[in-house]
């Protein structure tokens, strides 16, 4: 007869039943225990309790150390919370702090504006940059005036502190500032400490040349150079820069503007100052006399006339003519 192997399962089991059972029925009376309202029951229950719970706190610590790390968590989430929201504001706190340094330096370039003394005589009229083409080969800004306000070509423009250049384009609503530094500017200016006359040539460079010097051994870095008038396309005593010596030993001048924010342009109003109509009038010589006509009279004698003017010129051609025909006549 075989035997039947007997393994731990089999004794197992009838030992979780039990100690079910056990566990039940003890929670089903601690259960009535609890339910029941009796003055014996609740003095059983008050001792059960002071008996109980003080030599449970051993049990509580895992339970206490759980909450404490889930409130810890919360107040993390509350703090990464709360540091976005900084950081959100710090963005828009750095944006509106840029925006301050930008109206500031606009302020600041305004008041130079205000404080810049120029002649009585001269009026002026502010206008705002819009665009800068400034290349390698062209040196010039777009200003939001023109020929709605009555801007002239070849009038002078200033920042804050110094001459920047002139008029050249005019539109309706815009007009083109070639500045001093491009490569098509001649200015007439003189230095200030020799009254010495020269030419300021710009080269696309930030420091324009300084030519046609009488005297460049008198010129010293530092004097002040302004416009002189000469030519009577710029107001003299417009501000330009001071005298320097490149690097190429040659003189130049640093200008007094600040080209690198160009922002807001003074524009001169030059009334007085004659536009220029025919460009070639500038370097077309003088109409020299031309030499004396001879004239012949009825009875043969000469005589010179001088020539006043070319509609003289016709009438003495004229005359001449009728001269010449007279003759004929007393001839035959």
């Amino acid at each position: 007869m075989a035997k039947t192997r007997i393994g731990p399962d089999d004794y197992s089991r009838p030992l979780r039943r039990l100690l079910v059972g056990i566990v039940v029925v003890l929670l089903l009376g601690l259960f009535l225990l609890w339910r029941i309202d009796s003055p014996r029951v609740e003095r059983f229950r008050a001792a059960l309790v002071d008996a109980v719970v003080p030599n449970m706190e051993w049990a509580l610590v895992p339970v206490t150390k759980m909450m404490g790390m889930v409130e810890d968590f919360q107040s993390y989430t509350r703090l990464s919370e709360q540091n976005q929201e900084l950081r959100r504001e710090l963005q828009k706190m750095t944006a509106w702090k840029e925006a301050a340094k930008r109206l500031a330096e606009q302020n600041a370039r305004l008041l130079d504006l205000n404080k810049v003394r120029l002649d009585p005589q001269l009026t002026f009229i502010t206008g705002q940059v819009l665009a800068d083409s400034g290349t390698p080969f062209s040196q010039s800004v777009l200003v939001n005036v023109g020929a709605r306000d009555g801007i002239r070509d070849g009038w002078a423009c200033m920042d804050g502190l110094g001459y920047v250049g002139r008029i050249s384009g005019v539109g309706e609503r815009t007009s083109r500032v070639i500045l001093v530094t491009d490569s098509n500017s001649r200015i007439p200016v003189t230095v200030v400490s020799t009254g010495l006359r020269a030419l300021l040539s710009g080269d696309n460079s930030p420091l324009p040349l300084l030519e046609f010097v009488e005297n460049s051994d008198d010129v010293n870095p530092g004097d002040q150079v302004v416009t002189s008038g000469d030519g009577g396309v710029l107001p003299p005593g417009l501000l330009v820069g001071t005298v320097a010596r490149g690097s190429d030993r040659r003189l130049r001048v640093v200008l007094s503007g600040d080209f690198h924010r160009l922002e807001f342009l003074r524009v001169l109003r030059s009334h007085d100052l004659q536009p220029l109509t025919d460009p070639g009038a500038l370097v077309a010589p003088p109409l020299l006399p031309s030499a004396p006509e001879i004239e012949v009279d009825a009875e043969g004698n000469a005589a010179a006339a001088p020539v006043q003017a070319g509609g003289d010129v016709g009438d003495g051609g004229s005359g001449t003519a009728e001269g010449g025909a007279d003759t004929g006549g007393d001839g035959e």
